[in-house]
């Protein structure tokens, strides 16, 4: 049909004939960005519907940006620490000023239930409130052992890196991209940060209520665009890099600040097991098990995607969490009625389907959910529970990162401690039991960076004081706690040495040094000294 005789599309009956934002809002947020290379249009996935047409950036925009970080950072370093923790403070309040806004915002670009993007808005205001309250504990300098006593004052510093490079993934796009780089700044660095491209808006409403907290507006920096052109041109010029991301792109994302010499973080994907113990309340562990499992409809790095449960309680278990599951509401409605959303793309849909149907082709028994529905949204998938996989099945020991778990029976508890360790992830994983000492020594022997005991995810993930992130091929270093901040910097010994060198002087030759050092050193073993 030619563009004369064409009939618009009427917006009450097609949502893609309209956008899903005020343009004045994302003329505003798209001003934040440093982007020159032409504009991309995102859609919000539970309906298809255009959000925005914002600016991309190349790789020059990119230089730029550090460029412009890395000057303010000379000056931002010096503003005593007290003023930044305050920011972080302010920032606290603000994010719970503007709840509902940031919220409806987190559903229309990630298209995820109201209850899990009210856990973003919570987690980053948990995190502002932590660092800006530990801010003097954790970055003052320190007072260490001089090798002698009242003759040697040693003490660690805490020296900011310079710029660092966040690049955040789509599916918590508030709080992955504003929690990581909260303690970086706080440390004296600057950040330039890429958020996924498919939910922008998200990330520079944060960034802009931190300017509105008082932080320098080139303090925080954002670019737009695809990961291997803006994201490999941040990781050639920030002076570290947080990453959070599939391991796939990880690995790239390590051999190229392993080539510059620069440290990075990663928080990469996971396979993670729940292991529902004989003693188990199973009421408790099979609702536990629904919100570990379909939380953003099972697109979060820490959700389950393998369950393992006791002989004496696996047929209640399976019966409690099946009905569970069938009762989910699934809808791309934004109340706090939806239990699940939407999948976030095509691709992401594609690869849920692929899952299931290879495993149901291979004999696995569909227990609930396992199709689309089309009818809801256009990427909407059925909360699904497998048995029956086995190894050949692609979904058995890849992560699938959609709403898809599988359920197995175990007898020994030794045996299910060895299977949840097996395969290359580590990153969560969840005990269930009656017995909170039980259920802390079974969590010590899992190879997972974070252990929750009658939780899925959230005790580890909102306990901002312990550290998160995966072992294995899920992830290096760790957000969240000392170890969250102390990425950020490099530490720094100053030492000072009082009345007496630390060699041979005042006439002593080499030899006798050597023998009252021998001496010395015997004192202080026996006194307790380490």
């Amino acid at each position: 049909m030619s563009e004369q005789t064409s009939i618009p599309a009427d917006p009450e009956l097609d949502p893609t004939a309209s956008y899903a934002t005020d343009q004045s809002v994302i003329r505003r947020l798209s001003g934040l960005l440093r982007a020159t290379a032409g504009t991309r249009t995102s859609y919000a996935p539970a309906t298809g519907q255009p959000i925005a047409d914002l600016p991309v950036s190349s790789e020059d925009d990119v230089v730029a940006a550090v460029r412009a970080a890395r000057r303010t950072q000379q000056t931002w370093r010096r503003v005593p620490l007290a003023e930044r923790a305050a920011i972080l403070l302010r920032y606290h309040d603000l994010v719970l000023d503007h709840r509902h806004e940031l919220v409806d915002l987190i559903i229309r670009e990630s298209g995820k239930a109201r209850k899990q993007a009210f856990e973003e808005l919570a987690h980053v205001a948990l995190t502002a409130r932590y660092y800006g309250r530990k801010a003097f504990e954790l970055l003052e300098p320190q007072r260490k052992l001089g090798i002698f006593p009242v003759l040697t004052r040693a003490e660690e510093r805490f020296v900011p890196k310079g710029v660092v490079g966040i690049i955040s993934p789509w599916n918590y796009p508030l709080t992955m991209a504003i929690s990581d780089g909260l303690p970086a700044i706080l440390a004296g660095n600057t950040v330039v940060h890429k958020p996924d491209s498919q939910t922008p808006l998200t990330a520079l409403r944060g960034i802009e209520l931190l300017y509105e907290a008082g932080l320098p507006r080139e303090a925080w920096l954002a670019v737009n665009g695809d990961g291997p052109t803006v994201g490999g041109a941040l990781i050639q010029n920030a002076d570290y890099i947080c990453f959070t991301g599939s391991t796939k792109t990880g690995r790239l994302v390590a051999k190229q600040a392993g080539e510059r010499l620069i440290g990075c973080s990663l928080e990469l994907g996971g396979k993670n097991p729940m292991l529902v113990l004989r003693d188990a309340d199973i009421n408790r562990a099979a609702e536990g098990a629904v919100r570990a499992c379909f939380a953003n409809a099972g697109q979060l790095c820490v959700s389950m995607e393998r369950l393992y449960v006791a002989d004496q309680v696996y047929d209640a278990f399976v019966t409690a969490f099946v009905d569970r599951v069938k009762k989910l509401r699934l809808s791309a409605g934004t109340g706090w009625d939806v239990d699940m959303g939407s999948l976030i793309s095509k691709a992401q849909l594609e690869t849920v389907t692929r899952h299931v149907e290879d495993a149901r082709e291979q004999g696995a028994t569909v227990l609930a959910g396992g199709k689309a529905r089309p009818d809801i949204g256009p990427l909407f998938y059925e909360p699904t529970v497998l048995s029956g996989v086995t190894p050949a099945m692609e979904c058995f020991d890849n992560e699938t990162f959609g709403p898809v778990v599988s359920i197995y029976r175990f007898s020994d508890e030794a045996e299910a401690i060895q299977r949840a360790n097996e395969g290359e992830y580590g990153l969560n994983a969840s005990v269930w039991t009656r017995d909170g000492r039980r259920g802390r020594a079974v969590a010590a022997q899992l190879m997972a960076g974070t252990v929750n005991v009658n939780e899925g995810y959230g005790a580890t993930f909102g306990s901002i004081d312990t550290p998160m992130g995966g072992m294995r091929s899920s992830g290096l270093g760790r957000r969240q706690g000392v170890e969250g901040i102390r990425r950020y910097v490099e530490p720094q010994a100053i030492a000072t040495q009082r009345l007496i060198p630390i060699a041979a002087s005042h006439g002593l030759s080499d030899e006798k040094f050597a023998e009252l050092m021998t001496g010395a050193l015997r004192i202080l073993k026996k006194i307790g000294r380490p």
